[in-house]
């Protein structure tokens, strides 16, 4: 009975959902603080049974529970013990029941984080979250439950896809889902700001590394994504412009977008309405991504499900929370519109800039993502947009966030000191022209590459100027708080990134080539020699594998083992190898053997020099340590002050100055 036991903690999970949802909010409209005070407690019971589910399905997998239908479809005798844990969100039930589960860790998180939220506040944030908890565990429940039987039990079950058969599994769809369930805190404190009818500078401070932190789980989800894909498909590629790796890039832009504007809002109190908007895009994109994968509509190796009743129920939760979050929007954003007037030539003005180029940007994916829809459904037939549409677009609309980047930290708040920035911009033009032209003598004349480079150091440059000015003039305790850190990291991962996309792109060398025992194919100054081909077997797979010896200048580098894969029911996996360094990655996967029932005969081999390749997730990842470093400020959990009120419509001018005091 134990799947059954699943069953019903679902069930109370979602009662208690419905309490956090109901309750909270209406203690906050009536005032009533009994009322407000079952938020948290609702919440922590919510969250164990969640848990208590998905251990259930767990220990489901552990011990080969084939009577439950999603343990069956998704494992067997054969799978070992990892990646059956694996298994349990390696498709659409089980990874909707860890959605569900990061939602509650994020909620307890809150609950426990957010005591110095004013009480009516703290129960608004609580009870949105507790909406959306009812959402995703009434999908669950009645459209996706991942408890059902399957009579008579099969001796033994099918197998976990032989795709999700690698280590990413284990890793990348927990950091992707807590990127993408993390922005529902920054829209559960919209909304409660909505709702209240007033934004205080000092919740939005509370709410920044709750969005930090989103915003750092997503971009190491999509960091580890495309690391997987590099690795385990077999085409050398890291991004392919998926609709499933657009869903999750779409709000990683507009969470980058929220980060700045959450900074704006906080210190001067402007752009407060565009602030609650960018919290709404980037919990909905989310929501988008979580339909895009799982109704089918559009094609995806990612892809989860393909069920019209489920993509139904999807489209109509998205409708509910999109339209009813933009209604509510247009009905209160007047009330908490205002702030404090800039110039244009200030740090405002140029974080504006770039939340529009991310906005756009994030537009412009949405609009290529969804088009093959339209085109279904204008009768235009079959549409395809892919690498040739984002990859003009998107680089442009990119360029002018490239160029303000140093730019920011040397602009003041409300205006800018000219002469100060000027003399930074000379040095880092400086700097990267001279990059440029020396990379130019070592990349055949590659304008991608040159451009990259001079890029790379434009941006790198002024981040390390403003980090030697910090250390010059701050004193040693107040150099780099985590907020300052965190900006610098970020931004410097960013030159790293543009090193590895630009220079992967432009000089990468692939071959596919015939090559029989003793074959050598020359790439540069490496050569690679065929040795041949055996048979291997691994836990639940056998294998033809390949020996590739690698030289370098005559001198031996590695002896390569890619391989050819069959799993139960005769399911093929390419399994490349790859000889990884820190300005190049060499890479072969395994083809189809040429000589039809001769093993020891010619193969198709993919052969790969990817310079430069590793600097993009190293970029990646160094983005991702300055949202983490970032969101640990100790700043956003000081106690709000006395002085920290909410700004109104048209503040009197006693608020007004003093506000300009405090600033």
């Amino acid at each position: 009975m134990t799947p059954e036991l699943g069953q019903l903690a679902l069930i109370l999970a979602m009662l208690l959902a419905m309490a956090q949802a109901v309750l909270p909010l209406v203690g906050a409209w009536r005032g009533n603080r009994a009322l407000m005070a079952t938020a948290r407690p609702a919440a922590a019971g919510q969250a164990v049974f969640v848990a208590l589910a998905f251990l259930i399905l767990v220990w489901a997998f552990l011990h080969f529970d084939f009577s439950v239908r999603y343990v069956a479809d998704n494992s067997n005798l054969e799978l070992p013990w990892y990646y059956r844990i694996a298994a349990v969100w390696g498709a659409h039930e089980g990874s909707l029941l860890l959605w569900i589960l990061i939602l509650n860790v994020w909620t307890i998180a809150l609950a426990i984080f957010s005591r110095n939220l004013p009480e009516a506040f703290a129960a608004r944030v609580l009870g949105v979250l507790g909406l959306i908890s009812v959402g995703f565990l009434s999908f669950t429940i009645f459209t996706s439950d991942p408890f059902g039987r399957l009579l008579p039990m099969p001796m033994n079950g099918a197998d976990l896809n032989p795709v999700l058969q690698d280590p990413g599994m284990t890793f990348h769809p927990p950091m992707l889902y807590m990127g993408y369930v993390g922005f529902s805190v920054a829209f559960a404190f919209s909304i409660a700001a909505l709702l209240g009818g007033s934004m205080e500078q000092a919740w939005v401070r509370q709410a920044r590394p709750w969005t930090n932190a989103a915003w750092g789980f997503l971009t190491c989800g999509i960091v580890a994504g495309s690391w997987w894909a590099y690795a385990e498909l077999g085409w050398g590629g890291w991004w392919f412009w998926d609709p499933v790796e657009n869903a999750s890039f779409m709000p990683w832009l507009v969470g980058a977008a929220l980060i700045h504007a959450q900074a704006i809002t906080e210190k001067r109190g402007s752009l407060r309405a565009w602030t609650i908007l960018l919290s709404i895009f980037a919990f909905s994109l989310s929501l988008l991504g979580t339909f895009l994968v799982r109704s089918g509509v559009l094609t995806s190796v990612h892809a989860f499900a393909s069920d019209p009743r489920r993509g139904v129920y999807i489209l109509v939760f998205l409708a509910i929370v999109v339209g009813g979050s933009l209604l509510l929007y247009a009905l209160r954003a007047p009330k908490v519109m205002g702030g404090k007037p800039f110039a244009v030539f200030s740090r405002e003005t140029a974080l504006l800039i770039g939340n529009l180029m991310f906005a756009v940007a994030a537009a412009m994916v949405l609009l290529g993502t969804l088009f093959p829809l339209i085109g279904d459904a204008l009768h235009l037939g079959k549409i395809s947009v892919g690498p040739p549409y984002f990859g003009l677009l998107f680089p442009l609309l990119m360029t002018p966030v490239v160029l303000l980047l140093p730019m920011g930290p040397y602009l003041r708040w409300g205006k800018g000191d000219g002469g100060l920035l000027k003399g930074m911009l000379i040095r880092c033009a400086i700097a990267a022209v001279a990059c440029a032209i020396v990379a130019a003598f070592f990349v055949d004349g590659s304008l991608k590459a040159i451009v990259g480079v001079a890029a790379a150091v434009w941006v790198g440059a002024g981040v390390l100027l403003y980090v030697i000015k910090r250390w010059r003039e701050m004193p040693r305790g107040r150099r780099y708080p985590a907020e300052m850190a965190g900006m610098l990291f970020a931004h410097f991962g960013v030159a790293v990134f543009l090193i590895g996309v630009l220079l992967s792109e432009s000089l990468s060398v692939s071959r596919d080539v015939r090559m029989a025992p003793g074959d050598v194919q020359t790439i540069g100054s490496y050569q690679f020699r065929f040795d041949g081909i055996k048979q291997t077997t691994g836990p639940n797979w056998h294998a033809e594998q390949a020996s590739v010896t690698v030289t370098h200048d005559g001198k031996l580098l590695s002896v390569m083992h890619p391989q050819k894969r069959t799993y139960p029911h005769d399911q093929v996996q390419t399994e490349s190898a790859v000889d990884a360094g820190i300005t190049r990655d060499l890479y072969v996967a395994l083809g189809e053997p040429m000589d039809a029932g001769n093993l020891h005969g010619a193969w198709a081999l993919r052969v790969y020099y990817k310079p430069f390749v590793r600097w993009i997730w190293g970029g990646g990842l160094l983005m991702m340590l300055g949202g983490f470093v970032a969101a640990c400020d100790r700043r956003f959990r000081v106690k709000r002050t006395a002085t920290e009120t909410a700004v109104t419509t048209a503040p009197s001018p006693n608020t007004r100055l003093a506000g300009e005091a405090q600033a």
